[in-house]
């Protein structure tokens, strides 16, 4: 109450764990600005993670033991749902997308050595 007899606001930002007080005049103009940068900023921050914790794995053996330390594999997948139900049964590391700006790179699925014209990105559910 006495904020609004000052004729200001208290703002708190959840992103960055601040707060600073506002004149209610223009508020909702700020607001506006306000949420755009916080968006971005989240954004900004999710896109790191993913990135920091996307690793490209060429064979089995190393995709089990990184998929132990956890996040998303880049890895060769020859498409099938034989092989895709076997990778998942052993190490419960599932497809979570199929990149669809990735650009076709050949190779051979990690688990069937088959070949795979692109690489898909698996990660466990948590």
């Amino acid at each position: 109450m006495r904020d609004l007899e000052n004729g200001t606001i208290e703002v708190a930002r959840r992103d960055t764990l601040t707060k600073e007080s506002r004149p209610l005049d223009g508020i909702a103009d700020h607001v506006t600005a306000l949420l755009d940068e916080i968006q971005a900023n989240i954004y900004a921050k999710a896109l790191e993670f993913r990135v920091d914790h996307t690793i490209r794995v060429d064979d089995w053996d190393q995709f089990k033991e990184q998929i132990e330390e956890g996040g998303f594999l880049l890895a060769h997948w020859d498409g099938t749902a034989e092989t895709e139900e076997k990778i998942k049964d052993e190490t419960k590391a599932t497809i979570r997308c199929i990149p669809l700006n990735a650009p076709a790179e050949e190779g051979k699925c990690v688990y069937s050595g088959n070949p795979s014209p692109r690489r898909v990105i698996f990660a466990r559910a948590y």
